[in-house]
């Protein structure tokens, strides 16, 4: 379940990645196309969201930053002491 960080409330148009850079703030980049190349990012809100590992940070269907624990799977690691024995 994901929980509201920061309301911010954004207007997104339409072909354009929104997504929190590594200060925090939103940002924005033009979506790349066939032969054409995606534009360079611009600060689209000055948030400074404080990130903590382990979670997700997304903008909401509001245009506000949420954010939500990443569910990590995929199989499981043999440990080493298993390993030597074969």
């Amino acid at each position: 379940m994901a929980q509201k960080v920061a309301k911010v409330g954004i207007k997104r148009e339409k072909g354009y990645l929104y997504f929190i850079d590594k200060q925090g703030d939103v940002s924005c980049a033009k979506m790349s196309r066939g032969n054409k190349k995606g534009g360079s990012p611009k600060k689209v809100a000055k948030v400074g969201v404080k990130k903590q590992s382990g979670y997700l940070y997304f903008i909401d269907k509001q245009g506000d930053v949420s954010s939500a624990k990443m569910v990590r799977g995929g199989k499981k690691k043999k440990s080493a002491a298993k390993k030597k024995k074969k």
